[in-house]
């Protein structure tokens, strides 16, 4: 590859970048479904730009060029609703969705006091599920999107975190 990919904290300057990669990323998902209305695919830029300015989000870099993302927010019960994972499509299966979600953890639990992280899925999403269930995450229930895909939701405790942050 030559250079080697980089996790960092998203800056405002990412936004634009960050919406294009989750548009082509998301594509896979879309057609597993037959449902091209799904949330990362009519998601306004401006919207993105309010996630990385009020969010924990981080992006791979190989280069100038971000090839991945991730984001998180603590909710009301403490819990962090990471989503909207994504990897180029020609860097998958290297690693890269498992730093970017060590990254997340670790500051969502160091920086803003997670206590649970929380994340869903499409039921179908078979790849997304094996990185998950790799990371810790256990399913513990269903849920029906706005978009109408069915989701998994998987769950795992901020204190399982702490081993991985280090190797982000």
């Amino acid at each position: 590859m030559g250079m080697s990919v980089t996790i960092s904290v998203a800056t405002e300057q990412d936004a634009e970048q960050i919406f294009r990669l989750q548009y082509l990323c998301f594509q896979s998902e879309a057609a597993l479904y037959g449902n091209y209305r799904i949330d990362p695919l009519v998601q306004s830029l401006d919207s993105v730009r309010q996630e990385v300015a009020s969010d924990c989000v981080f992006v791979a870099r190989l280069g100038e060029e971000v090839v991945g993302s991730v984001r998180g927010k603590v909710t009301g019960d403490g819990a962090a609703a990471i989503g909207k994972l994504c990897v180029h499509p020609r860097l998958q299966g290297h690693g890269i969705g498992a730093r970017l979600l060590r990254a997340a953890e670790a500051a969502l639990a160091e920086e803003r006091g997670a206590t649970t992280f929380r994340l869903f899925t499409g039921h179908r999403s078979e790849g997304n599920l094996r990185l998950y269930h790799r990371s810790g995450y256990e399913a513990v229930g269903r849920s029906q999107g706005a978009d109408g895909v069915e989701m998994i939701i998987l769950e795992k405790q901020a204190r399982q975190a702490g081993a991985y942050a280090a190797t982000a």
